[in-house]
């Protein structure tokens, strides 16, 4: 989005009467520089995800060896060891993953209320949802199932060249987002109470099954990031069109 394009930066009129704008003040402003960076976050979060599946194999792997009865001597005090290894492993992993999200997720709602501006401005009467709701969205309990998806599905369709796109890409996505939140929070509920070294591989197939889901939950929301950023841009490029109520 350059200066060139001085109508770019002005909230488009109402096909009929004056200017209106019913989220509030909007004005465009390029998402290219935080869409990179948010890219590249998510990338961080792949790789730490990565970290977190070799943690998780070597969880499992060292539990399901001392689960084998008749393990002693000189084998079980190596086990000891390379359980103590995993369980470095994890807490390490436990440190990493949750500050690569905070960070992650602060840059993230900086591009999504700025992409949502954005797309008030190419179609002002898209959007079902508040403005605000673009942030307060992704926490309010049982909300955050729905409303994130809803709001980029406005905001989607009001940057796409023809005001309307398929949705596949943001579905698929979101499915996976929920997906692996679930699986996140049972596998965590299992490896907290987990006791014996049953219940512990158990648990660590778990977490590799939710690891896995995030990384691809994290694949798609690269492309969603780097998609919804392009047509962005080059719907601003083309300059403003008159648009529906």
């Amino acid at each position: 989005m350059t200066s060139e394009h001085t109508n770019e930066h002005r909230p488009l009129a109402a096909p009929t009467g004056p200017a209106f704008q019913p989220h509030g003040p909007a004005w465009l402003r390029s998402p290219v520089g935080l869409g990179k960076a948010v890219a590249a976050l998510l990338g961080l979060v792949i790789a730490v995800d990565l970290f977190a599946v070799y943690a998780d194999l070597v969880m499992y792997d060292v539990m399901g060896s001392l689960a084998i009865d008749g393990v002693d001597g000189a084998a079980y005090d190596a086990l000891m060891r390379d359980a103590d290894h995993a369980d470095s492993l994890y807490a390490t992993a436990g440190y990493l993953q949750p500050a690569s999200v905070v960070v992650t997720m602060i840059v993230y709602l900086v591009w999504f209320l700025r992409v949502r501006v954005n797309a008030e401005v190419f179609n002002p009467f898209g959007h079902r949802m508040k403005r605000a709701w673009a942030g307060w969205g992704w926490f309010v309990p049982f909300v955050s199932l729905w409303f994130p998806r809803r709001i980029m599905v406005d905001i989607w369709d009001a940057s796409s060249p023809d005001g309307r796109a398929r949705h596949g890409l943001v579905n698929t996505w979101w499915t996976l987002w929920l997906g692996s939140l679930l699986t996140s929070r049972l596998a965590f509920t299992a490896y907290r109470s987990a006791g014996t070294a049953d219940e512990i591989q158990s648990a660590a197939g778990q977490m590799l099954v939710s690891d896995v889901a995030d990384i691809a939950a994290a694949i798609l929301a690269i492309l969603v990031v780097l998609r919804l950023t392009r047509m962005q841009h080059e719907k601003a490029l083309r300059g403003p069109a008159p648009v529906s109520a």
